[in-house]
């Protein structure tokens, strides 16, 4: 598995992914209409020109995942980690994730999942991420939003 920056011809791939990603958090919230499985690909194609995606590549070449960012001021914001659903737990994600801050060292690092997502809240943890706010998004979903911090000694090691 590879993990490197998407480009505009990957957006089609990355979005199918994401609606497949995402059925299962449908599902749980008996709502088929949330809003990552309503984006449409111009959406997706305005979101690119704002934030940066990456991908995971398998052995032949297919996007088995996906993640985007961008920086501002001095917090990176981290969206939509998505992973194929047949080949979760291998730690896609999770690598997804380190490149990220690898990328784009930062002081803090800032995402957000579903708060009763325990997996995802794991996972995060796991990398570093602790949660400071749950915020209500709609009837019967609450977000858990997580930050990590990056020490000064850190943005300054090479990698």
């Amino acid at each position: 598995m590879k993990i490197l920056r998407a480009d505009k011809n990957d957006l089609r791939e990355i979005l199918s992914l994401q609606h497949l990603a995402f059925q299962s958090e449908a599902e749980i919230l008996n709502n088929p209409e949330i809003p990552p499985l309503k984006q449409t690909l111009a959406e997706l194609q305005s979101e690119y020109e704002n934030q940066i995606f990456l991908k995971a590549i398998d052995d032949a070449g297919a996007i088995v995942g996906s993640v985007r960012y961008f920086s501002e001021g001095d917090t990176v914001y981290i969206g939509k980690l998505i992973v194929k659903p047949a080949v979760q737990g291998r730690g896609i994600g999770t690598k997804l994730l380190a490149e990220v801050e690898k990328l784009c060292p930062s002081k803090r690092y800032e995402l957000f999942t579903r708060s009763n997502n325990l997996r995802n809240i794991s996972i995060y943890e796991r990398a570093g991420y602790k949660i400071f706010d749950e915020k209500p998004a709609m009837k019967n979903l609450t977000f858990a939003y997580l930050e990590k911090f990056q020490s000064i000694a850190m943005l300054l090691t090479p990698t």
